[in-house]
């Protein structure tokens, strides 16, 4: 124990380093976009499904590795994990294809569902203590959503000094680092008493979640209620029933569904996927504000997250220490509740609004998010099982995936169909398509036509066009903001409801570290 807690810091610092990595994926290519347009041709379904496919593939996998990893090993499951998230990123940055990058995308996202949740079942089996696991998931939560900010910044950067390809070659020997030092320091871990593995539970979960987020990501450009749209989601359900069936009466189930029956663990889940979902789709709405509106540049436009990144940072340190004193239940609903006042603050943004207001609405919603996810996922580590920590992580990490990528595909579509009518409304809608262009299709594509007209001399149609599309545009961000703001106030609620404010019993057995 003495030797353990000399090395505890390193232990940390390693399985931080390692979610930070993860995360700050989610989001570091977003900015390469453009670049990638220009140099590779990519059409918007490729870019699309180069930022999609790494959240496609890690979301489908997460569940199936979090169980893995109690299986067979958390440590050597991780080293995996960052070995081939490494290797799938170097590659990614020797390709000179659209149809290469998705590739290496999809490999990284598999990488990224073997590593993600065996760092936060790790910090579990070794920080057994509550108070000591409450900080570490503290730090863990702030390595999170500070990786999310960040990315943008650690892109635009990257762009501003080197070629599109650095984004996916400065990745690699981070996890080189990574995986050194957990294989020097992180002590191994699994389930002692895993027997088998169930193959048909891994295979429906894969196949839910995989069905699920595919076709999330798909229904804005075919229509949720298209058929293609309604059958995919009837048949992620249908995958996800026979799912809970099969593991209600498995031998040796990969997850214990009964443990939904516990409110701590189910209303912290919908807490956690409520605040990723608003959080995500504010993010994907204020890039574009700050970019097309306010005219900042890839690199200006990732510093001035900074206020989202050192709040949830500081937050979710704080979070997990007041919800030991005053109950997990206020301090998430508090967390909603500011959530839920940034983002009514945010739906009245206009273009002169200054940054110094953007940034104190930023600061109201990362502190939410630090409040709500660091406190919220304290709670569902601590009603399973530690032998079953791996899949429980898997839990927490598939609700904060399918809450990101539902947040930017309902409140992505909200702000575009809002977008497309109010600027088929507008007065310029009369114009002939070949002075306009595309201009329905993006707030961008709508400022490049009107540049273009200025250019031509029809400066008075360009300046209404800018004028029309910017108001469209706003009136887009604002129903995504007061989208985001009634979850947010429907999770106060539910947490104020459902939420108990301590664990009702010591759910969580606390068995000593077993070797691999």
């Amino acid at each position: 124990m003495a030797r353990m807690a000399r090395r505890s810091p390193l232990i940390l610092l390693s399985l931080l380093l390692a979610t930070f990595l993860i995360n700050v994926d989610t989001t570091i290519v977003n900015v390469a976009l453009p670049t990638l347009v220009r140099e590779l041709g990519a059409s918007t379904t490729q870019l699309q499904w180069i930022v999609d496919a790494y959240n496609l593939v890690f979301a489908a996998f997460v569940l199936a590795a979090g169980s893995l990893s109690d299986r067979v090993g958390r440590k050597g499951t991780l080293l995996v994990g960052l070995a081939v998230f490494g290797s799938a990123s170097f590659a990614g940055g020797l390709g000179d294809t659209p149809g290469e990058l998705i590739a290496a995308r999809c490999v990284m996202g598999l990488g990224a569902a073997l590593v993600f949740p065996a760092t936060l079942s790790l910090l579990s089996n070794i920080f057994t203590e509550r108070r000591e696991r409450a900080r570490a998931i503290g730090l863990w939560g702030a390595a999170t959503g500070a990786g999310v900010a960040l990315g943008p910044i650690a892109g635009g950067w990257l762009l501003e000094h080197f070629s599109w390809s650095s984004v996916f070659f400065a990745l690699a020997p981070v996890a080189a680092v990574a995986a050194a030092l957990v294989s020097l320091s992180v002590p191994t871990s699994r389930d002692p008493r895993a027997r088998k593995a169930d193959p048909r539970g891994l295979t429906l979960s894969t196949l839910a979640i995989a069905l699920l987020v595919f076709t999330i990501i798909e229904a804005p450009t075919y229509g949720w209620l298209s058929g293609r749209s309604v059958g995919g989601f009837v048949g992620a359900f249908v995958a996800l029933g026979a799912f809970i069936a099969w593991e209600r009466q498995a031998p040796e189930p990969m997850l214990d569904v009964s443990l939904f029956k516990y409110l701590r663990f189910t209303a912290a889940s919908v807490s956690v996927a409520i605040a990723f979902f608003s959080l995500s789709g504010f993010i994907f709405l204020i890039v574009q504000y700050f970019q097309f509106l306010k005219g900042y540049g890839p690199l200006d436009n990732g510093i001035r997250l900074l206020p989202v990144a050192f709040s949830v940072a500081i937050t979710a340190i704080g979070g997990t220490r007041l919800a030991l004193r005053f109950g997990t239940k206020l301090v998430v609903s508090v967390g909603l509740l500011s959530l839920t006042g940034g983002y009514l603050w945010a739906s009245t943004a206009e273009t002169s609004t200054s940054y110094l207001t953007i940034a104190c609405v930023m600061v109201l919603i990362g502190s939410g998010l630090g409040l709500t996810s660091a406190p919220a996922t304290e709670a569902i580590m601590g009603v399973v099982p530690i032998a079953k920590a791996g899949v429980g992580s898997a839990v927490n990490d598939a609700t904060r995936l399918l809450g990101s990528t539902l947040g930017v595909a309902v409140i992505g579509s909200v702000s575009t169909s809002l977008y497309t009518s109010q600027l088929g409304n507008a007065a310029v809608s009369h114009l002939p398509s070949h002075f306009i262009g595309n201009a329905d299709s993006s707030i961008g594509a709508a400022l490049e036509a009107a540049a273009g007209l200025k250019s031509a001399g029809l400066a008075p149609i360009g300046h209404s066009l800018r004028v029309a599309a910017t108001d469209a545009f706003l009136q887009g961000l604002s129903a995504g903001c007061l989208v985001a703001a009634g979850l947010a106030g429907a999770g106060v609620l539910i947490a104020l409801l459902l939420l108990p404010a301590q664990p009702v019993s010591a759910g969580a057995q606390t068995p000593p570290v077993s070797a691999d």
